[in-house]
C-alpha cells in the first residue's frame, strides 16, 4: 500500500514559502499543501490557486489557523526573521512537524525559546540551512570524512552577495535595517557560519569580528542625484540604479526574484510604477539602511582548527568560493566544482558536482531548496529525524556563533563562546 502524501501548512507565503511548497508539484505522491497563511493578498491566492486550497483552510493571520485542531502533518513557518518564535511556540505545542526558515530569531532568547518549545513538545523540527543539503556540500564533506585532506587545519570561506542584491535586499528591501530585520551577519550569513562549522566538524571556541557600512550612506551621494532613481539626472552612470537593475531585468524576460517582489506579476507599467513610489526605487544613498555591507569574521574551533570569513556586497551575484586546507591535502570549491590536491602525490582531481544526482530538481541555493525538502518529508514521513541535517541543537550552536560574532564586531572584542 502506497503512503499518504505529507500534509503541509504553508505560513507566510512570500518567496521561501512558495519555493518549498513547490516541491508538492514535483511530488505529488509524498507532499501536499494543505492550506496557507500569508496577509498580502497577491501572495495568499497565488497558494491557493496554485494548490486547489478550500475557502476555510485560507487564512490571512497565521493564529487563525492555529485556532484549529491540527489538521496537516508539518508546518513550514517563513515569516520575516521577527515573527517567528510566536508561531512556532504554538504550532510545536500543537504537535505540527516544523521546518522553520533560517535565521530561526533575531536574538538569541527567542532562539532558546523555539528550540526549547520544539524539544519540550518531541516535534520533528529542522532549519532551513539550505547550505547542508546541496549535492555539492554532501559531496565536499564526504571528502573530508573520508581522510582527502587529512585533518582539517583552517578554511577560507567568500560570500560574494553581488552588487545589485545587495542594493536589492540589504539597501532598498526588507533586511536593510537591524532594528526591522536583523544584522546582515544573521539574516544573510548565518548559514555560512553554519556551513563552516558542519565542514570543520568541531565546536566553535572564540570569535572576533570586523564590518562596516563603508558605501551605502548619504556621504557618499554622487553630486547630482535625487531621491529617486527614475527622477535622476546621474542615474545613467550609477551600477546601483533601480532603473539599471529592475527595468533592465524585466527587458531581458526575467520576471521572477527580484523583480516580482518589486511588483507582484511585474509589467513594465506595473514595475515603473513601483520604482516611482515604492521602496525599490529609492537611491542607494538615501535609504534608511544601517546594515553592513561588508564583514570578515575570524574563528577558532576546538582542535585548534581556524577559519576566516569574509562577507561582501561588492562583487558579482554569484556561487560562495571555500579553500580548506588540510594536513594532507587541499580543497577549493565554488558551489559547483571541487579540486582537491593530495599533498603526497602533488596530483589534483577534480570533482563537478553537476553531474551528480537529478538535474531537474529544484534549482534555488545549487539544489539545497529541493535537498532540504526532499530530507525534511522523508523524515515526516518516516517519523525519522536522522534525515534532517540541521535540527534544533546544532542549529542553536551555529546561531549563537552568528550572535557572537555580532557581539565581538560591536564591542572590537574577542568573544568566547561556552
Amino acid at each position: 500500500m502506497s503512503q499518504k502524501p505529507v500534509r503541509v501548512l504553508i505560513i507566510g507565503a512570500g518567496g521561501r514559502g512558495s519555493t518549498y511548497a513547490a516541491f508538492a508539484r514535483q511530488h505529488p505522491d509524498r507532499m501536499q499543501v494543505v492550506g496557507v497563511a500569508e496577509p498580502r493578498d497577491f501572495y495568499r491566492q497565488r497558494i491557493a490557486d496554485t494548490y486547489d486550497l478550500p475557502d476555510q483552510n485560507v487564512y490571512t493571520d497565521w493564529r487563525q489557523a492555529a485556532g484549529r485542531a491540527r489538521f496537516a502533518d508539518a508546518v513550514i513557518i517563513a515569516t520575516q526573521d521577527a515573527m517567528h518564535a510566536e508561531p512556532a511556540e504554538i504550532f510545536a505545542g500543537l504537535g505540527y512537524a516544523m521546518l522553520l526558515e533560517k535565521p530561526m530569531a533575531p536574538n538569541e532568547a527567542d532562539c532558546y525559546r523555539i528550540v526549547q518549545a520544539a524539544k519540550n513538545n518531541h516535534i520533528l523540527f529542522g532549519v532551513c540551512h539550505v547550505m547542508r543539503y546541496t549535492t555539492y556540500t554532501r559531496t565536499m564533506k564526504q571528502m573530508l570524512d573520508d581522510g582527502a585532506v587529512g585533518e582539517v587545519v583552517s578554511i577560507q570561506h567568500l560570500e560574494p552577495v553581488g552588487y545589485w542584491h545587495m542594493a536589492h535586499s540589504f539597501v532598498r528591501g526588507n533586511w536593510r535595517n537591524e532594528a526591522e530585520s536583523s544584522p546582515m551577519l544573521l539574516a544573510k550569513s548565518c548559514h555560512d557560519l553554519d556551513w563552516i562549522r558542519y565542514m570543520v566538524g568541531s565546536e566553535c571556541r572564540s570569535l572576533a569580528s570586523f564590518g562596516t557600512l563603508k558605501h551605502f550612506r548619504r556621504d557618499q551621494q554622487p553630486a547630482g542625484a535625487s531621491e529617486r532613481c527614475l527622477d535622476c539626472a546621474v542615474e545613467a552612470a550609477c551600477p546601483y540604479s533601480a532603473k539599471k537593475i529592475y527595468l533592465g531585468m524585466l527587458a531581458q524576460g526575467r520576471t521572477g526574484w527580484p523583480v516580482d517582489v518589486v511588483a507582484p506579476g511585474p509589467t513594465l507599467a506595473s514595475l515603473t510604477a513601483a520604482l516611482r513610489s515604492g521602496p525599490y526605487g529609492r537611491c542607494v544613498y538615501a535609504c534608511d539602511n544601517d546594515v553592513v555591507d561588508n564583514q570578515v569574521v575570524n574563528m577558532l574551533f576546538a582542535e585548534d582548527k581556524t577559519a576566516a570569513f569574509t562577507m561582501t556586497g561588492f562583487t558579482h551575484s554569484g556561487q560562495r568560493k571555500t579553500c580548506i586546507f588540510g594536513t594532507r591535502g587541499e580543497l577549493t570549491g565554488d558551489g559547483e566544482i571541487i579540486d582537491h590536491l593530495d599533498f603526497l602525490t602533488d596530483e589534483t582531481r577534480r570533482v563537478d558536482t553537476r553531474l551528480i544526482g537529478d538535474p531537474s530538481m529544484l534549482g534555488g541555493h545549487g539544489g539545497g531548496d529541493y535537498g532540504l525538502m526532499d530530507a525534511f518529508i522523508t523524515a515526516v514521513a518516516a517519523h525519522d529525524p536522522s534525515f534532517i541535517l540541521s535540527g534544533p541543537d546544532e542549529s542553536l550552536e551555529t546561531h549563537r556563533m552568528v550572535f557572537a560574532a555580532e557581539k565581538a564586531r560591536h564591542e572590537h572584542s574577542v568573544v568566547d563562546l561556552n
